[in-house]
């Protein structure tokens, strides 16, 4: 039983969605499987239109969806290794959930980037594509936490906190350890907090997608803006993988996020002056040539001023005879005085 108990919302859902044979087959892993589906679905629908095939959006999925859940999974059990070290065997159990966003976009982005060398696609171009997909999968995804009544805050007061019998257990459980959790009241739905803020980010992506100015803003866009949004909704929860005292989500949010904030403002400032310098070189080029034209247009008017007037060209033919009988002058002169010597 999952309730908001301030809304007045009950739901009454089970882990499990059905069996096949002995097998039972969870929601969780419905959800993540409707997620990546939906997905690739769109990112096919859309792919040609940024000089992508369909084909290649299937066989980079194919790929990177194996890789992404590996290093999902690894990323949680070194930051979570005392959950494992004295049952190895169930490091490879994720049925039960214990999968980490940040080892799962890792392994796709390594993934992305070998994939595109071998297309040879431009890698910022290939993930600019697809990271709008990948945070609509995330936003969708964290709906599996709510079947799993996990991923959950601390107590709350607000009037959409939640509770349900294993968020109690649980809450029981780490009280015990000496958190400052109380069984009884409700927590912050944070699945809930992170699922609308990716849909957010994937809506603004989508958007900013077609205007963007260089390669790659939109994968650094989705790191500022999750990696901020993550860290501040970490803060809250009860489950955090931990590096000591720090929340290694949280940490790992706000150096994301200031990383490339940077490199986002300096690549955009060094656009903007190659376009100022771009800019500049054509206006020197643009000032010869008027200057070329302006003293070919003098030229021609000057050869053609006196065209239509007889006297006036008169008066010039007679300049210039005049300036010939002086040159022969001239001419005679100087032999004259060469011959004598």
């Amino acid at each position: 039983m999952i309730e908001f108990p301030r809304l007045g919302l009950e739901f009454e859902i089970s882990r499990e969605a059905f069996k096949i044979f002995t097998l039972p087959i969870y929601w969780y892993g419905i959800i993540i499987a409707f997620a990546f589906i939906l997905a690739v679905i769109l990112g096919m629908r859309s792919s040609k239109k940024f000089g992508i095939e369909p084909e290649s959006i299937v066989d980079l999925v194919l790929f990177a969806a194996p890789v992404a859940i590996v290093f999902a999974r690894l990323y949680y059990v070194v930051f979570n290794w005392g959950e494992f070290k004295d049952d190895l065997l169930s490091v490879f159990n994720t049925r039960q959930g214990g999968l980490a966003i940040y080892g799962g976009v890792i392994g796709a982005v390594i993934v992305a980037y070998f994939f595109a060398r071998h297309k040879k696609i431009g890698v910022l171009k290939l993930i600019d594509f697809g990271v709008p997909y990948l945070v609509l999968a995330q936003g969708i995804g964290r709906w599996g936490n709510f079947v799993n009544q996990e991923a959950f805050g601390v107590n709350t007061r607000l009037p959409w906190g939640m509770t349900g019998d294993s968020i109690r257990e649980q809450l029981a459980f780490l009280q015990m350890k000496g958190m400052a959790v109380t069984p009884d009241l409700p927590v912050h739905p944070t699945f809930l907090y992170e699922s609308l803020m990716d849909i957010g980010i994937f809506l603004f992506l989508i958007w900013y997608r077609k205007r963007k100015k260089l390669e790659g803003e939109v994968f650094f866009l989705y790191m500022i803006l999750y990696g901020i949004g993550r860290a501040f909704i970490e803060g809250l929860r009860t489950d955090s993988l931990m590096l000591g005292s720090l929340r290694v989500s949280q940490l790992l949010g706000f150096l994301f996020a200031i990383s490339f904030v940077i490199a986002f403002v300096l690549r955009r400032r060094k656009f903007n002056l190659s376009l100022e310098e771009a800019e500049q070189a054509g206006s020197s080029r643009y000032g010869e040539i008027l200057r070329e034209l302006e003293e070919n247009e003098k030229e021609q008017d000057e050869e053609g001023i006196c065209a239509d007037d007889p006297d006036c060209q008169d008066i010039i033919e007679d300049e210039e005879d005049a300036g010939e009988d002086f040159m022969h002058e001239e001419d005679a002169s100087f032999k004259e005085e060469n011959k004598d010597k």
